[in-house]
């Protein structure tokens, strides 16, 4: 929490201790019947959060604030309000323009930029009832994957102090696997919310790029940003797709499989994988063949690993400066792109300079960029049209990460079945379906020997999110394994 963070001028009831176990939906209709109030739900997350703000989980919370914002839930209850998210307070990764709440987009020098307006996924839960609890930790301009903020802190996964959240939406995450809040959005452009949402064991939604609004949230690049949200189920949510799209909430049936046929490409997505990761994988394969779904194997071509990394991130890395350029000068933020490359921790900053800025030895040119977009990334989605198509699979399975959090004091290099490796191989998995924009969710599917979590990965095609829910939740309820706060 900042230093300006409100004391509260009384203590949450002691009916409310295990508030913070609810999760979105549930906390939404317990306060829609009037069994719980917005304040004492409000008031039992804000005392959780001060007992567990060691996990650096938020950049900013105004309890003041906060619990003005629950009291008036209250009030528009009593006059009759039955918005779906009302009084339900939810988190907000720091990327996230947030009207009167300062957006620091992980940066020191915008520690106290207030914006003017909201960004437009926050106005659609703000109009659905809902208010911010606070703004999360991320990765600086979410440009990491292990959750370090060299300004407000290293994430901790709350499953473990030692390891990372996973990132950039570190904070998000985190703060969702504690029961800090019942759900948060986050962005993803290559796996910043799928990887996080494996490490901490909660469930993780990138929507096909473009379903969710963009406008107002920090970019990478405008071809593989994507706003999504974590959350403790599917339900959850399903809830929230509901409220940021507009489009009627996808209906949840079908206790079985029956009828569904699956993919997975094991020399593609098995390559590099720790070997209690693929041992769970493969388990979880096997329960849902047991559950009636009909699973096939696909390869995708001995280059398919090759071709998807080095157009994505190519793409990655030139979209970038311009990106933010133009993000600045459309929402007056006081900074510069300059400005903010001088700021960036050395290592954050040498990346950039390798790669983002348009003389860095390893940026990409305007021909392979040009070629990433418009050879590499058909022939990506070709090749997935060998399951989605040829095939006719609902989904793609894969692990969500190769491998369970690793050691804080190891995220540079990361060790995963027997190699040591770049961090950058955390997205491994999840850089696919972003390379198209497809729609994915990560979904927790057991622990570790060393009780860390393991993540399920579940991608479709374009534009099929509301079917993946379905289906999400389907795996969901067949395998049982809930996430839990601690």
């Amino acid at each position: 929490m900042n230093d300006t963070t409100a004391t509260l001028s009384h203590r949450a009831p002691q009916e409310v201790v295990d508030l913070p176990s609810l999760g979105l939906a549930a906390a939404a209709a317990a306060i829609r019947k009037g069994e719980i109030t917005s304040e004492a739900y409000t008031s039992a997350l804000l005392l959780r959060a001060r007992t567990l703000a060691e996990l650096n989980t938020f950049i900013t919370i105004d309890e003041a604030v906060v619990l003005t914002a629950a009291r008036d839930a209250d009030k528009a209850r009593a006059a009759g309000s039955t918005v779906p998210l009302l009084g339900v307070p939810l988190g907000v990764k720091d990327s996230y323009l947030t009207k009167g709440l300062p957006t620091s987009l992980g940066l020191d020098s915008l520690a106290h930029f207030v914006p003017h307006r909201d960004a437009d996924a926050v106005r659609a839960i703000k109009d659905a009832g809902a208010f911010v609890f606070g703004k999360n930790n991320l990765v600086e301009m979410s440009y990491g994957l292990t959750g370090h903020n060299a300004r407000y802190g290293q994430v901790k996964n709350p499953h473990a102090r030692g390891r990372v959240s996973g990132g950039s939406s570190s904070g998000s995450a985190a703060s969702v696997a504690a029961g800090l809040v019942p759900a948060s959005l986050g962005g993803d452009t290559v796996g910043s919310i799928r990887v996080p949402a494996s490490f901490c064991g909660v469930v993780g939604f990138k929507p096909t790029t473009g379903r969710w609004p963009r406008n107002g949230v920090a970019p990478i690049s405008h071809t593989l940003d994507t706003t999504g949200a974590f959350a403790r189920s599917v339900e959850d949510c399903v809830l929230l797709d509901h409220v940021v799209t507009g489009e009627q909430a996808a209906e949840i049936s079908g206790h079985d499989l029956k009828g569904v046929r699956l993919a997975f490409a094991p020399r593609q997505f098995l390559e590099l994988v720790d070997s209690e990761v693929e041992t769970r994988f493969l388990e979880v394969v096997r329960r849902l063949q047991d559950a009636g779904a009909e699973i096939v194997e696909v390869d995708l071509g001995n280059d398919f690993n090759v071709l998807v990394q080095t157009a994505t991130w190519g793409i990655f890395a030139h979209e970038t400066m311009g990106a933010i350029s133009e993000f600045l000068r459309r929402h007056d933020i006081p900074t510069t792109f300059e400005a903010i490359y001088d700021g960036l921790k050395p290592q954050l900053r040498q990346a950039w300079g390798h790669i983002v800025l348009p003389g860095g030895a390893g940026a990409t040119s305007v021909e392979a960029y040009q070629s990433a977009l418009n050879v590499s990334r058909p022939e990506i989605q070709r090749r997935l049209d060998t399951a989605f198509v040829a095939r006719g699979a609902q989904a793609i399975l894969q692990p969500t990460t190769p491998c369970t959090a690793p050691l804080i004091e190891e995220q540079a290099t990361v060790h995963i079945a027997g190699q040591d490796v770049s961090y950058l191989a955390l997205a491994n998995h999840t850089v696919s379906a972003s390379s198209v924009g497809m729609p994915g969710i990560s979904l927790p599917v057991g622990s570790s020997r060393a009780d860390l979590p393991i993540g399920l990965e579940l991608d479709a095609p374009l534009g099929s999110d509301r079917t993946l829910l379905v289906l999400a939740r389907r795996v969901e309820g067949i395998l049982g394994y809930k996430s839990t706060a601690i």
